[in-house]
């Protein structure tokens, strides 16, 4: 009976010690799963209170009074961008909390508006077929007293085969295609020095000198609009090849002087000879006389060296009909871009062409008799 007695405590005791030796295991795996329930919905949570600061910096600037863009063209088809979200207030508590969470996370804002502007970037690269980057962003505030105060939040980045070059042509526009310029918004375009503009939609708000700017309140963009075509300048032009035709310039100009003089001695003489009575017909073989012989000779053009550039245009327009595109003339007459464009602005506003537009191509026609 004891010894029954004892194998019973025994089995009680065994149990009691694998019940106290597994529980805190088991309570161990029961809170390990709860951390791990309780730490995914902890990670969600933070991913969302990242992107929704994100966005929240980026929703900051649309309080701003006004909006400069500033692009910088580089002659390889680059262009800088500065962005300049204007704060007339600037001592509200509004523009100082602004400003201090900009420098102190200025990279946050930086992507938050890149992110913005790489949608504009993926439709310019659907309409242009370039490929093309966003770099070098970067955020910075700041404050100006003229012409008054106001706080700015300036963004600048780079935007890489923003514009299409070829040769000594520059094309603008495309890469803009998802841009939208709404109100209190200016958007200007710089451009090397070397270049001019040969053609710009929609008009401008200023001559088109050294820039051109568009400003929201007035002026909207439809569609393959804006447009920008620039071209390498005459003095560029001259100067690259002044070295070779230079010298020969004054004798070229003294030759022709000679051959208008001797041009016009010749019909002085032909006039007066044709003045001076003549012998009977039979004197002249076959009937005719000196001025009929030489009548189609009097018919026959200048040659191209006695003309004038202007001279030039007219005398090819008249051989093709009276139309034909700039493109042409350029290479017919083997110019630059820049002096036909020249020549042509001469004769038009000299009311001696018309110019319209056929697509983004110039034709040039002699104006049609009333």
């Amino acid at each position: 009976m004891e010894a029954r007695g004892r194998r019973a405590l025994i089995c009680v005791l065994v149990v009691v010690g694998c019940l106290i030796t597994l529980g805190p295991g088991a309570s161990a795996a029961v809170a390990g799963d709860e951390s791990v329930l309780n730490t995914q919905p902890q990670q969600q949570l933070n991913e969302s209170d990242q992107s929704e600061e994100q966005l929240n910096e980026s929703d900051q600037f649309d309080d701003a009074d006004d909006v400069h863009i500033e692009v910088i063209l580089q002659e390889n088809g680059s262009a800088t961008f500065t962005v300049d979200y204007r704060f007339e207030n600037t001592s509200s508590e509004d523009w100082e909390t602004l400003r201090d969470d900009v420098e102190e996370n200025p990279d946050s804002y930086a992507v938050a508006e890149l992110s913005d502007w790489n949608e504009i970037l993926e439709k310019g690269e659907n309409e242009t077929d370039r490929e093309m980057e966003l770099s070098d962003a970067s955020v910075a505030a700041d404050t100006s007293s003229t012409p008054r105060d106001m706080g700015h939040v300036q963004v600048s980045f780079t935007w890489s085969a923003f514009a299409h070059v070829e040769l000594n042509r520059m094309e603008v526009g495309g890469a803009l295609a998802g841009f939208t310029l709404v109100d209190d918004t200016t958007l200007q375009l710089f451009w090397p020095d070397e270049y001019v503009v040969r053609d710009v939609e929609p008009t401008p708000e200023n001559p088109p000198d050294e820039s051109v700017l568009w400003d929201g309140d007035g002026t909207e963009f439809s569609d393959g609009q804006p447009w920008l075509v620039l071209i390498e300048n005459g003095e560029s032009a001259a100067d690259e090849t002044g070295d070779d035709v230079g010298p020969e310039t004054p004798w070229l100009a003294v030759a022709g002087a000679l051959g208008l003089l001797g041009i016009g001695a010749a019909v002085g003489w032909w006039l007066k000879r044709d003045n001076e009575p003549t012998g009977p017909a039979s004197e002249t073989p076959g009937g005719s006389s000196p001025t009929q012989a030489t009548a189609p000779e009097g018919t026959q053009r200048p040659p191209p060296e006695l003309l004038s550039n202007e001279e030039r245009v007219l005398e090819l327009l008249e051989r093709r009909g009276g139309r034909i595109k700039q493109q042409e003339v350029v290479s017919e007459l083997q110019w630059t871009e820049a002096k036909t464009s020249q020549v042509v602005g001469n004769l038009r506003e000299a009311d001696e062409i018309d110019i319209f537009r056929i697509g983004r191509e110039n034709v040039l026609a002699l104006p049609e008799e009333e």
